[in-house]
Protein backbone atom coordinates (compact mmCIF):
# COMPACT_ATOMS: atom_id res chain seq x y z
CA UNK A 1 0.00 0.00 0.00
CA UNK A 2 1.25 3.40 -0.95
CA UNK A 3 2.14 6.23 1.47
CA UNK A 4 -1.65 7.78 2.37
CA UNK A 5 -2.63 11.44 1.24
CA UNK A 6 -1.58 14.03 3.73
CA UNK A 7 -5.44 15.08 4.44
CA UNK A 8 -5.68 11.51 5.37
CA UNK A 9 -2.14 11.14 7.25
CA UNK A 10 -3.70 14.89 9.01
CA UNK A 11 -6.54 13.53 10.11
CA UNK A 12 -5.09 9.82 11.46
CA UNK A 13 -2.91 12.37 13.83
CA UNK A 14 -5.45 13.54 15.40
CA UNK A 15 -7.67 11.31 15.88
CA UNK A 16 -10.24 12.54 13.57
CA UNK A 17 -12.93 10.14 10.81
CA UNK A 18 -12.10 10.25 7.38
CA UNK A 19 -15.09 11.21 4.94
CA UNK A 20 -15.52 9.75 2.01
CA UNK A 21 -17.19 11.14 -1.26
CA UNK A 22 -17.39 7.91 -4.04
CA UNK A 23 -20.13 7.79 -5.91
CA UNK A 24 -20.45 4.72 -7.57
CA UNK A 25 -17.30 3.32 -6.82
CA UNK A 26 -17.66 -0.57 -6.25
CA UNK A 27 -15.56 -3.43 -6.23
CA UNK A 28 -12.00 -3.45 -6.10
CA UNK A 29 -11.76 0.09 -6.51
CA UNK A 30 -14.16 0.64 -2.87
CA UNK A 31 -11.94 -2.08 -0.79
CA UNK A 32 -8.98 0.27 -2.16
CA UNK A 33 -10.71 3.43 -1.36
CA UNK A 34 -11.09 1.83 1.96
CA UNK A 35 -8.14 0.67 2.73
CA UNK A 36 -7.15 4.38 2.94
CA UNK A 37 -9.20 4.50 6.58
CA UNK A 38 -12.12 6.33 4.57
CA UNK A 39 -15.19 5.20 6.83
CA UNK A 40 -18.65 7.17 5.41
CA UNK A 41 -19.85 7.64 1.74
CA UNK A 42 -23.03 9.78 1.72
CA UNK A 43 -22.75 10.09 -2.05
CA UNK A 44 -24.90 6.19 -2.61
CA UNK A 45 -27.47 6.54 -4.75
CA UNK A 46 -28.60 2.79 -5.31
CA UNK A 47 -29.12 -0.03 -2.72
CA UNK A 48 -27.02 -2.17 -4.01
CA UNK A 49 -23.88 0.20 -3.88
CA UNK A 50 -24.56 1.09 -0.32
CA UNK A 51 -25.16 -2.64 0.72
CA UNK A 52 -21.84 -3.05 -0.80
CA UNK A 53 -20.17 -0.54 1.58
CA UNK A 54 -22.02 -1.15 4.27
CA UNK A 55 -20.83 -4.70 4.18
CA UNK A 56 -17.35 -3.73 3.74
CA UNK A 57 -17.60 -1.83 7.03
CA UNK A 58 -18.46 1.54 5.74
CA UNK A 59 -20.87 4.14 7.35
CA UNK A 60 -23.51 5.17 4.52
CA UNK A 61 -24.73 8.64 5.41
CA UNK A 62 -28.49 8.92 3.40
CA UNK A 63 -28.68 12.62 2.14
CA UNK A 64 -31.49 14.11 1.18
CA UNK A 65 -30.82 17.52 0.00
CA UNK A 66 -32.32 19.90 -2.54
CA UNK A 67 -30.86 18.46 -5.88
CA UNK A 68 -29.77 15.33 -4.57
CA UNK A 69 -32.54 12.82 -3.08
CA UNK A 70 -31.45 9.45 -2.16
CA UNK A 71 -34.06 8.77 0.93
CA UNK A 72 -35.96 7.34 -1.21
CA UNK A 73 -33.48 4.20 -2.37
CA UNK A 74 -31.86 4.05 0.97
CA UNK A 75 -34.32 4.24 3.50
CA UNK A 76 -33.95 -0.08 4.24
CA UNK A 77 -30.71 0.55 5.91
CA UNK A 78 -32.52 1.89 8.54
CA UNK A 79 -33.42 -1.53 9.42
CA UNK A 80 -30.98 -3.59 8.07
CA UNK A 81 -27.69 -1.45 8.87
CA UNK A 82 -29.19 0.71 12.00
CA UNK A 83 -25.70 0.63 13.55
CA UNK A 84 -23.43 1.85 10.31
CA UNK A 85 -26.21 4.37 9.07
CA UNK A 86 -26.73 8.25 9.34
CA UNK A 87 -28.66 10.76 8.00
CA UNK A 88 -27.55 14.29 6.09
CA UNK A 89 -29.19 16.77 3.89
CA UNK A 90 -25.91 17.80 2.68
CA UNK A 91 -26.76 21.08 -0.23
CA UNK A 92 -30.10 22.32 1.34
CA UNK A 93 -31.22 25.52 -0.13
CA UNK A 94 -33.08 27.78 2.34
CA UNK A 95 -36.54 27.48 1.27
CA UNK A 96 -36.19 23.98 1.78
CA UNK A 97 -34.81 24.21 5.13
CA UNK A 98 -37.77 26.46 6.30
CA UNK A 99 -39.85 23.05 6.17
CA UNK A 100 -37.48 21.06 7.57
CA UNK A 101 -33.97 19.07 7.21
CA UNK A 102 -33.12 16.02 9.39
CA UNK A 103 -36.22 16.45 11.53
CA UNK A 104 -38.38 15.91 8.39
CA UNK A 105 -35.91 12.53 7.81
CA UNK A 106 -37.30 10.99 11.16
CA UNK A 107 -40.45 11.97 10.50
CA UNK A 108 -40.89 9.95 7.12
CA UNK A 109 -39.16 6.92 8.66
CA UNK A 110 -41.22 7.11 11.21
CA UNK A 111 -44.46 6.96 9.13
CA UNK A 112 -43.33 4.09 6.97
CA UNK A 113 -43.04 2.21 10.07
CA UNK A 114 -39.20 2.15 11.67
CA UNK A 115 -38.51 1.23 15.20
CA UNK A 116 -38.28 4.69 17.30
CA UNK A 117 -35.11 4.15 18.60
CA UNK A 118 -33.79 2.06 15.47
CA UNK A 119 -34.50 5.95 13.55
CA UNK A 120 -33.03 7.58 16.98
CA UNK A 121 -30.18 5.32 16.12
CA UNK A 122 -29.36 6.60 13.08
CA UNK A 123 -30.55 10.88 13.37
CA UNK A 124 -28.54 10.90 17.05
CA UNK A 125 -26.70 8.48 18.18
CA UNK A 126 -24.39 6.86 15.42
CA UNK A 127 -23.38 10.63 14.66
CA UNK A 128 -22.61 10.68 17.97
CA UNK A 129 -20.24 8.10 17.83
CA UNK A 130 -18.71 8.66 14.84
CA UNK A 131 -17.62 12.02 14.82
CA UNK A 132 -16.48 11.77 18.51
CA UNK A 133 -19.09 14.62 19.53
CA UNK A 134 -19.50 15.60 22.92
CA UNK A 135 -23.11 16.49 23.03
CA UNK A 136 -26.75 15.06 22.60
CA UNK A 137 -26.65 12.04 25.02
CA UNK A 138 -28.08 13.99 27.96
CA UNK A 139 -25.62 11.97 30.58
CA UNK A 140 -24.36 13.50 33.62
CA UNK A 141 -21.66 16.28 32.45
CA UNK A 142 -22.80 17.24 29.33
CA UNK A 143 -23.86 20.06 27.71
CA UNK A 144 -27.79 20.62 28.10
CA UNK A 145 -28.46 20.49 24.46
CA UNK A 146 -31.94 18.88 23.64
CA UNK A 147 -35.26 19.62 21.60
CA UNK A 148 -38.92 19.09 22.95
CA UNK A 149 -41.25 17.54 20.90
CA UNK A 150 -45.29 17.57 20.80
CA UNK A 151 -45.51 13.75 20.83
CA UNK A 152 -43.49 10.85 19.13
CA UNK A 153 -45.83 10.26 16.32
CA UNK A 154 -45.89 13.82 15.00
CA UNK A 155 -42.12 14.22 15.88
CA UNK A 156 -43.07 18.24 15.70
CA UNK A 157 -40.00 20.11 17.21
CA UNK A 158 -41.64 23.15 19.63
CA UNK A 159 -38.88 23.76 21.43
CA UNK A 160 -34.68 23.56 21.15
CA UNK A 161 -32.08 24.32 24.08
CA UNK A 162 -28.79 24.78 23.75
CA UNK A 163 -26.69 24.90 27.60
CA UNK A 164 -29.57 24.79 29.17
CA UNK A 165 -30.91 28.03 26.92
CA UNK A 166 -34.47 27.79 25.11
CA UNK A 167 -32.78 29.04 21.79
CA UNK A 168 -35.47 28.41 19.58
CA UNK A 169 -39.22 28.09 20.10
CA UNK A 170 -42.76 27.42 17.75
CA UNK A 171 -39.87 27.78 14.66
CA UNK A 172 -38.59 31.63 16.01
CA UNK A 173 -35.04 31.45 16.64
CA UNK A 174 -34.44 33.76 20.58
CA UNK A 175 -30.52 33.52 19.50
CA UNK A 176 -29.22 37.05 19.32
CA UNK A 177 -27.94 38.78 15.49
CA UNK A 178 -24.69 39.22 15.67
CA UNK A 179 -23.35 41.78 13.26
CA UNK A 180 -20.06 40.62 11.19
CA UNK A 181 -17.56 42.08 8.86
CA UNK A 182 -18.51 40.55 5.20
CA UNK A 183 -15.49 38.53 4.24
CA UNK A 184 -15.15 37.78 0.00
CA UNK A 185 -12.25 37.10 -2.16
CA UNK A 186 -13.84 38.41 -5.80
CA UNK A 187 -11.60 39.86 -8.43
CA UNK A 188 -13.42 39.04 -12.21
CA UNK A 189 -14.23 41.88 -14.25
CA UNK A 190 -16.96 42.40 -16.28
CA UNK A 191 -17.09 40.02 -19.43
CA UNK A 192 -18.98 40.27 -23.11
CA UNK A 193 -21.01 38.04 -25.04
CA UNK A 194 -18.60 37.89 -27.73
CA UNK A 195 -16.12 36.10 -24.71
CA UNK A 196 -18.46 33.40 -24.65
CA UNK A 197 -17.98 32.31 -28.15
CA UNK A 198 -16.83 28.35 -28.84
CA UNK A 199 -15.06 28.73 -32.19
CA UNK A 200 -16.68 26.54 -34.52
CA UNK A 201 -16.03 22.94 -34.93
CA UNK A 202 -17.66 20.37 -36.81
CA UNK A 203 -17.03 17.29 -34.62
CA UNK A 204 -18.60 15.78 -31.75
CA UNK A 205 -18.66 18.06 -28.64
CA UNK A 206 -18.55 16.56 -25.05
CA UNK A 207 -21.95 17.72 -23.84
CA UNK A 208 -23.19 17.13 -19.79
CA UNK A 209 -25.75 15.68 -19.66
CA UNK A 210 -27.86 16.93 -16.14
CA UNK A 211 -30.17 14.39 -14.67
CA UNK A 212 -32.44 15.18 -12.26
CA UNK A 213 -31.66 14.78 -8.27
CA UNK A 214 -28.59 13.61 -8.94
CA UNK A 215 -24.92 14.84 -8.87
CA UNK A 216 -23.80 12.32 -11.35
CA UNK A 217 -24.22 13.47 -15.10
CA UNK A 218 -23.96 11.28 -18.33
CA UNK A 219 -21.46 12.06 -20.95
CA UNK A 220 -23.40 12.62 -24.42
CA UNK A 221 -21.04 13.32 -27.73
CA UNK A 222 -22.72 15.06 -30.68
CA UNK A 223 -22.25 17.65 -33.66
CA UNK A 224 -23.88 21.25 -33.20
CA UNK A 225 -25.15 23.70 -35.18
CA UNK A 226 -22.33 25.67 -36.49
CA UNK A 227 -23.08 29.41 -37.33
CA UNK A 228 -20.65 32.02 -39.06
CA UNK A 229 -17.29 30.30 -37.63
CA UNK A 230 -18.87 29.72 -34.08
CA UNK A 231 -20.44 26.40 -32.68
CA UNK A 232 -24.06 27.03 -31.33
CA UNK A 233 -26.15 25.29 -28.82
CA UNK A 234 -28.97 23.23 -30.24
CA UNK A 235 -31.73 24.91 -28.24
CA UNK A 236 -34.49 22.72 -30.24
CA UNK A 237 -32.68 19.21 -28.53
CA UNK A 238 -32.15 21.25 -25.09
CA UNK A 239 -28.44 21.28 -25.39
CA UNK A 240 -27.19 24.83 -23.79
CA UNK A 241 -24.34 26.52 -23.38
CA UNK A 242 -22.64 26.42 -20.11
CA UNK A 243 -19.66 29.08 -18.74
CA UNK A 244 -17.46 28.70 -15.65
CA UNK A 245 -16.08 32.35 -15.23
CA UNK A 246 -12.53 32.26 -12.73
CA UNK A 247 -13.96 34.80 -9.86
CA UNK A 248 -10.64 34.94 -8.36
CA UNK A 249 -8.50 35.99 -11.19
CA UNK A 250 -8.97 37.51 -14.65
CA UNK A 251 -8.70 34.30 -17.27
CA UNK A 252 -10.15 32.72 -20.17
CA UNK A 253 -13.50 32.17 -19.53
CA UNK A 254 -14.38 27.93 -19.98
CA UNK A 255 -17.15 27.05 -21.98
CA UNK A 256 -19.25 24.30 -23.30
CA UNK A 257 -22.55 22.53 -23.66
CA UNK A 258 -24.70 20.92 -21.23
CA UNK A 259 -28.51 18.91 -21.58
CA UNK A 260 -31.59 18.97 -19.57
CA UNK A 261 -31.51 22.41 -18.01
CA UNK A 262 -34.24 23.15 -20.47
CA UNK A 263 -34.10 27.06 -20.29
CA UNK A 264 -35.81 29.19 -23.26
CA UNK A 265 -35.17 33.01 -23.56
CA UNK A 266 -33.31 32.58 -20.20
CA UNK A 267 -29.86 32.30 -18.65
CA UNK A 268 -29.20 31.82 -14.95
CA UNK A 269 -26.00 31.76 -13.39
CA UNK A 270 -24.27 31.68 -9.61
CA UNK A 271 -21.42 31.40 -7.39
CA UNK A 272 -22.15 28.34 -5.52
CA UNK A 273 -20.16 26.11 -7.49
CA UNK A 274 -18.47 23.61 -5.77
CA UNK A 275 -15.99 23.31 -5.06
CA UNK A 276 -14.14 26.37 -6.00
CA UNK A 277 -17.07 28.41 -5.83
CA UNK A 278 -16.38 30.15 -9.69
CA UNK A 279 -18.91 32.00 -11.55
CA UNK A 280 -20.99 29.32 -13.25
CA UNK A 281 -23.84 29.77 -15.62
CA UNK A 282 -26.45 28.19 -18.05
CA UNK A 283 -28.22 29.57 -21.08
CA UNK A 284 -29.69 29.71 -24.82
CA UNK A 285 -28.40 33.04 -25.36
CA UNK A 286 -24.95 34.55 -25.45
CA UNK A 287 -26.45 38.14 -24.64
CA UNK A 288 -28.18 36.60 -21.84
CA UNK A 289 -25.63 34.24 -20.47
CA UNK A 290 -23.04 37.52 -19.85
CA UNK A 291 -25.59 39.44 -18.42
CA UNK A 292 -26.80 36.85 -16.04
CA UNK A 293 -22.66 36.99 -14.78
CA UNK A 294 -22.54 40.58 -14.54
CA UNK A 295 -24.98 41.14 -12.17
CA UNK A 296 -22.86 38.62 -9.98
CA UNK A 297 -19.50 40.42 -10.89
CA UNK A 298 -21.47 43.45 -9.94
CA UNK A 299 -22.50 42.16 -6.59
CA UNK A 300 -19.47 39.79 -5.94
CA UNK A 301 -21.65 36.87 -5.53
CA UNK A 302 -24.85 35.60 -5.56
CA UNK A 303 -27.39 34.06 -7.91
CA UNK A 304 -29.10 35.50 -10.77
CA UNK A 305 -31.87 34.32 -13.64
CA UNK A 306 -32.48 36.94 -16.42
CA UNK A 307 -34.65 37.18 -19.67
CA UNK A 308 -34.97 39.52 -21.95
CA UNK A 309 -37.42 41.74 -20.22
CA UNK A 310 -36.79 40.64 -16.15
CA UNK A 311 -33.70 39.97 -13.75
CA UNK A 312 -33.68 37.95 -10.43
CA UNK A 313 -31.12 38.40 -8.60
CA UNK A 314 -30.10 37.29 -5.13
CA UNK A 315 -26.84 38.70 -3.31
CA UNK A 316 -24.53 36.73 -0.95
CA UNK A 317 -22.70 39.04 0.12
CA UNK A 318 -20.34 36.47 2.68
CA UNK A 319 -17.71 35.14 0.52
CA UNK A 320 -19.98 34.91 -2.28
CA UNK A 321 -21.82 31.61 -0.74
CA UNK A 322 -24.27 33.01 2.11
CA UNK A 323 -26.51 35.57 2.71
CA UNK A 324 -26.86 37.31 6.17
CA UNK A 325 -30.89 38.18 5.25
CA UNK A 326 -33.08 35.66 7.89
CA UNK A 327 -33.99 32.50 6.37
CA UNK A 328 -37.34 33.50 6.06
CA UNK A 329 -36.76 36.30 3.49
CA UNK A 330 -33.69 34.54 1.64
CA UNK A 331 -36.18 31.52 1.74
CA UNK A 332 -38.40 32.83 -0.24
CA UNK A 333 -36.02 34.79 -2.53
CA UNK A 334 -34.65 31.71 -3.53
CA UNK A 335 -38.21 30.19 -3.98
CA UNK A 336 -38.83 33.41 -6.42
CA UNK A 337 -35.62 32.90 -8.54
CA UNK A 338 -36.20 29.78 -8.97
CA UNK A 339 -39.41 29.36 -9.86
CA UNK A 340 -38.56 31.89 -12.91
CA UNK A 341 -35.97 29.59 -13.84
CA UNK A 342 -38.92 26.98 -14.02
CA UNK A 343 -41.12 29.26 -15.40
CA UNK A 344 -38.67 29.90 -18.44
CA UNK A 345 -38.29 26.08 -18.87
CA UNK A 346 -36.82 24.39 -16.28
CA UNK A 347 -38.17 21.24 -15.43
CA UNK A 348 -35.02 20.23 -12.57
CA UNK A 349 -36.25 20.47 -9.53
CA UNK A 350 -34.01 22.34 -7.91
CA UNK A 351 -32.48 24.17 -11.30
CA UNK A 352 -29.43 26.00 -8.93
CA UNK A 353 -28.44 23.38 -6.72
CA UNK A 354 -28.06 21.41 -9.78
CA UNK A 355 -26.08 24.00 -11.83
CA UNK A 356 -23.95 24.10 -8.49
CA UNK A 357 -22.61 20.64 -8.61
CA UNK A 358 -21.84 21.28 -12.43
CA UNK A 359 -18.37 22.11 -11.60
CA UNK A 360 -17.53 19.58 -9.19
CA UNK A 361 -14.96 17.52 -10.99
CA UNK A 362 -14.91 14.67 -8.59
CA UNK A 363 -18.58 13.38 -9.22
CA UNK A 364 -18.61 11.48 -12.37
CA UNK A 365 -19.25 11.35 -15.11
CA UNK A 366 -18.71 15.00 -17.21
CA UNK A 367 -18.28 18.71 -15.31
CA UNK A 368 -16.41 22.01 -16.15
CA UNK A 369 -14.27 24.15 -14.33
CA UNK A 370 -12.63 27.31 -14.86
CA UNK A 371 -10.39 25.12 -17.06
CA UNK A 372 -12.19 23.40 -19.11
CA UNK A 373 -14.65 20.22 -19.94
CA UNK A 374 -13.19 17.65 -17.86
CA UNK A 375 -13.82 13.58 -17.74
CA UNK A 376 -14.17 12.31 -14.34
CA UNK A 377 -14.12 8.67 -15.15
CA UNK A 378 -10.41 9.55 -16.93
CA UNK A 379 -9.86 12.38 -15.22
CA UNK A 380 -8.90 14.24 -17.01
CA UNK A 381 -9.50 17.33 -19.29
CA UNK A 382 -11.16 17.31 -22.42
CA UNK A 383 -8.60 19.30 -25.74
Amino acid sequence: MSIKPKKIQSAKKYNKPVDGHAPGLRGDDIQKYISYSISTDHECFTLDEALEKANLGMHIIIREGSAAKNYDALHTLIRTHTQQTMFCSDDKHPNDLQHGHINSLVKRSLALGYDLFDVLQVACINPIEHYKIPVGRMQIGDPADFIIIDNLENFNVLETYINGECVASNGISTLPKKNQKHINNFNAGKIDAQDLKIRGNENEHPVIVAIDKMLITEKLFTKLPQKDGFTECDSENDILKICVVNRYQNQDIATGFIKNFGLKGCAIASTVAHDSHNIVAVGDNDILIAKAINILVDSEGGLSAVSQNEIKHIALPIAGLMSDQPVEIIGNQYEDISNFAKQHGSVLEAPFMTLSFMALLVIPKIKISDLGMFDAEKFEFYR
